[in-house]
Parts: structure tokens; C-alpha cells; sequence
């Protein structure tokens, strides 16, 4: 089997995120350094494109792409929970270990529970970003 074939059968990231079609992610902390191509396997995922911070209506994922030198991750964090439906899923994004705008994963420990998540795991996304699923507390 080639190498495209076997690319094909396999999940791409928005599969292993656990986006599926029809859902609306919103997509905060966009910059020129974000991986073009997890965008797209979630845009493909979910058959459209991901909505900015200007949507104002319940989403039911988001995206926060996030550096070391970006403020202050649990105000980031808490304003992430603004159009997200109770029950909903963070997907931080930061750079791995060793690239520009690393987050230390105490930093994010820290933020999470102040901004009422909790971290679940935590996944490569790509070659250069990891990816920490967030969740709500369901009141």
C-alpha cells in the first residue's frame, strides 16, 4: 500500500479530537504560526470552517491556540467558556516541548481548574503543537 493510501485510511486530527460533522468549533488565539493542516482536518471534520470570537452563539468545541507569551492563560481560559455549550470540550493548543511559545503543562495544571475545567489528556497535534483537552464541569 502506498504511503497516500495508507494516509488515507487513516484518522486525521479532527477524528482523534473528537470533532464530528455538523458541530460548530470556535477557533480563538488564530495566528500566521497555527498548523494549517489541523485546521483543515478539522474544518473537514466538522464540513465547515471553524467560527471566530465574533460568532456569539453556542459552539460546541473550541479551539484555543496558545503561546507562552500570549497574557494570561486562565483569563484566555474562562473568556474559551463564553459561547460553549454546558458540557463542552477546550482543546488547548500549544507549541511542543523545544518550540517557540512552549506552555509548561504546570501552567496549564494551574489554569484549567481557576477557569472551572478540567484537563483530561494530552496529545501530539501535528508536528510542532500538542493538543490538552479541556472540559467542562456539567452543573
Amino acid at each position: 500500500m502506498s504511503a497516500t493510501a495508507q494516509d488515507a485510511d487513516r484518522p486525521g486530527h479532527g477524528d482523534r479530537l473528537g470533532f464530528k460533522p455538523d458541530m460548530v468549533v470556535q477557533e480563538l488565539g488564530w495566528d500566521e504560526d497555527v498548523d494549517d493542516a489541523l485546521r483543515e482536518s478539522i474544518e473537514d471534520r466538522i464540513g465547515s470552517e471553524m467560527v471566530d470570537g465574533d460568532y456569539g452563539e453556542v459552539v460546541d468545541g473550541v479551539v484555543l491556540w496558545w503561546r507562552a507569551d500570549d497574557g494570561d492563560l486562565a483569563d484566555a481560559l474562562m473568556d474559551s467558556l463564553q459561547d460553549l455549550v454546558e458540557g463542552g470540550t477546550v482543546w488547548l493548543l500549544t507549541p511542543k516541548v523545544g518550540r517557540s511559545g512552549y506552555v509548561d503543562g504546570a501552567d496549564i495544571a494551574e489554569a484549567a481548574p481557576i477557569a472551572g475545567l478540567s484537563t483530561t489528556t494530552t496529545n501530539p497535534a501535528g508536528s510542532d503543537w500538542a493538543a490538552t483537552k479541556l472540559s467542562t464541569h456539567k452543573r
